[in-house]
Parts: C-alpha cells; structure tokens; sequence
C-alpha cells in the first residue's frame, strides 16, 4: 500500500450506472452493472478512456455502501436520457488518495477494507473531511475506487492495483 497523499485533480466525465446496494453486499450489484455498462458502451462504439471505477455515494452508520455507481470514464459523457446509463462527472478539485496493490477481499493479505480504512484514518488524524451526514449515514461528494489493473487483464492479485481518492471537503 503506498502513502496517502493530497492531489488536485481534473474534472472527468464517465458514463455509469448507479444502484441502491442490498444487505447482500456490493459484489452482486457490480457483477451486475459492470458487464451491462460494457455492453452498452460497445453497442454505442464508445471506449472507455480509462480504468472502469466505483463511485460511492452513500454509506450507512457502520460504514457499509448503501449506493454506488460502477462507471469508466469517456472523452464525452453524453448519453441518452432513458435506460440504465447516465453521464456523470467527476468534480475537480482536491482529493486525498492512496494506490492498493494486492486483492479486493482477503482473509489474510490486506485488501480493499483494510486500504479504505487506512485512508479514512489517515485523512481523520490530519483533519480532513470527505463526508457530510446524511438521514442513513453518510453522504460522499466523490468516493472512487479505480481499478487499475485487475481481472480479467491480470489473473495474479498480487500485481492488481485500486487507486482510492475522496474528494476533500472544503469549508
């Protein structure tokens, strides 16, 4: 895992699908929307111009994803207004981040929760908010997990590479 670290940033557009996540968990609902937004962008001969990612929207108290958005992000974010896919931006700005080298989910090695809760700590201790309250937990203006390198272009999890970055509140 690298260091955390504060960088300013672009605004991206991408084209996503957001979805409310069941008690099951996150997995199903991107197992989900990934392959139809692949599918959709390759019927409309649009190419991602960058890794696919999950934007978090809401969490719960306990700090579970309540709704997220799995997205790519595209040269031009315009889509039709009916159906599954929306455009989206990603703002620019300020954003504290860290790149996970390693799996998504382990009983061992650290993964995913164990990098999401090493930034989290680390943007606490040095004051930096990237949340507001919401009615069922927390609201994020731009929580994303890019996944750089994973399945299916590389099937050892030791080389997979997650870029984390939240937008940092201002005022």
């Amino acid at each position: 895992m690298s260091e955390p670290q504060v960088e300013e940033r672009a605004e991206r557009p991408y084209l996503g699908i957001r979805s409310e996540v069941p008690t099951g968990g996150i997995r199903p609902v991107v197992d989900r929307a990934f392959p139809q937004l692949f599918g959709w962008l390759g019927d409309h001969g649009i190419q991602p111009s960058g890794p696919p990612f999950i934007r978090y929207h809401e969490l719960d108290r306990a700090g579970e994803p309540l709704e997220i958005e799995s997205a790519v992000p595209v040269a031009d974010a315009a889509a039709p207004d009916e159906g599954p896919v929306r455009p989206g931006v990603l703002p620019a700005g300020r954003y504290a981040t860290l790149l996970h080298v390693g799996p998504y989910t382990h009983d061992s090695v650290p993964d995913l929760t164990d990098a999401q809760a090493a930034l989290r700590g680390w943007t606490e201790e040095h004051g930096i908010v990237c949340s507001r309250p919401s009615a069922r937990g927390e609201s994020l203006p731009c929580c994303v997990e890019h996944y750089r390198i994973g399945p299916p272009m590389e099937a050892d999890w030791t080389k997979w590479e997650t870029e984390l970055a939240y937008l940092i509140v201002e005022g």
